[in-house]
């Protein structure tokens, strides 16, 4: 289903062997349990129609065009639901999802070149950036993250990509061996604030990159200066696992005595609510539900509204 065989086929004698030869031995166990909604799951993406003369775009979007049955497509799709993050684009059916990934994406990416890069995903949801990188160039994804619905909203893209150099991993950053030093880029965006233990999380991150390593971090901050650090005293958003939101100069701080260099953040914006909010493809609450309705400036607990930096660090030579 993942194409392990593919994945260490594909690192063979690189150095990112060093993790992806002993994938097979670390996800045996959870592909054996895998989830309970699995076969659900499993139907919905035997059920996606084939193309014909597929057109693919991945540099302006998650874009798959050509022919095939529309009303089999959109229903199989429907049945992949809840949709968070996107948007995809598969024939004429628009996966509207939570998130407009794609404003982060081009916030993030203006900075960065992805040409001919081993990349590692920390936390890649359904893998939509994981094909946006692909469409910049990068060499290789590999993203991890342990929802299994994401992983099957994944797939149901790699089905029309069976040769993309791209895979997801049902397992998290912790799981992986320790300083593998393999990637030339890693990436955990959404996911640094949902850590309780946020130094250790950049330990890791560090651990996985190659000497001179870039590091792309996004995450929820604060005003204040480097001791300005938020710890909500139950939820922050409605969100029960957020542990701690440090200010831009304190997040520097962090990384830099993590041993990162060349600390920088390079995007500070408000999620605004066209950014995040309720579709037709994912029907729950979102952001408008979450903020204080006479004060958009907060969150319903009183907490700053969600302003997201992105920091560039590198792991020294």
């Amino acid at each position: 289903m993942i194409h392990l065989d593919a994945l260490v086929a594909h690192f063979k004698g690189q150095s990112i062997a060093r993790f992806t030869d002993h994938v097979p031995a670390l996800l045996a166990e959870t592909l054996r349990k895998k989830h309970g909604d699995s076969p659900r799951w499993e139907h919905a993406l035997l059920d996606l129609p084939a193309f014909d003369n597929l057109n693919v775009d991945l540099d302006r979007g998650v874009l798959l065009q050509g022919q095939t049955d529309e009303a089999m497509l959109h229903d199989a799709l429907k049945r992949l639901m809840p949709w968070r993050k996107g948007p995809f684009q598969f024939g004429e059916t628009f996966v509207d999802t939570e998130w407009r990934s794609d404003f982060k994406w081009d916030r993030v990416s203006q900075h960065l070149d992805l040409t001919n890069k081993n990349i590692l995903d920390v936390g890649c949801g359904n893998s939509y950036y994981g094909y946006r990188m692909l469409g910049k160039g990068a060499k290789s994804v590999i993203g991890v993250d342990p929802n299994w619905l994401f992983l099957y909203q994944y797939l149901s893209v790699r089905k029309y990509l069976p040769e993309a150099p791209i895979w997801q991993l049902p397992m998290t950053l912790e799981e992986m061996p320790e300083e593998l030093e393999c990637f030339d880029m890693t990436f955990s965006m959404g996911v640094f604030y949902h850590r309780r233990s946020p130094i250790d999380h950049l330990y890791q991150l560090k651990g996985t990159l190659k000497p001179d390593g870039e590091l792309v971090l996004e995450t929820i901050v604060i005003e204040g200066d480097k001791d300005t650090v938020l710890m909500p005293e139950d939820r922050y958003a409605q969100m029960r696992n957020v542990w701690y939101l440090p200010s831009v100069d304190a997040l520097k701080l962090w990384l830099e005595r993590v041993g990162f260099v060349d600390v920088r953040c390079v995007d500070l914006s408000k999620t605004s609510l066209e950014e995040q909010r309720t579709t037709e493809w994912m029907d729950y609450l979102s952001l408008p539900d979450f903020l204080d309705p006479n004060d958009e400036s907060k969150t319903i607990e009183g907490h700053p509204a969600p302003v997201r930096a992105v920091m560039l660090a590198r792991k020294p030579k």
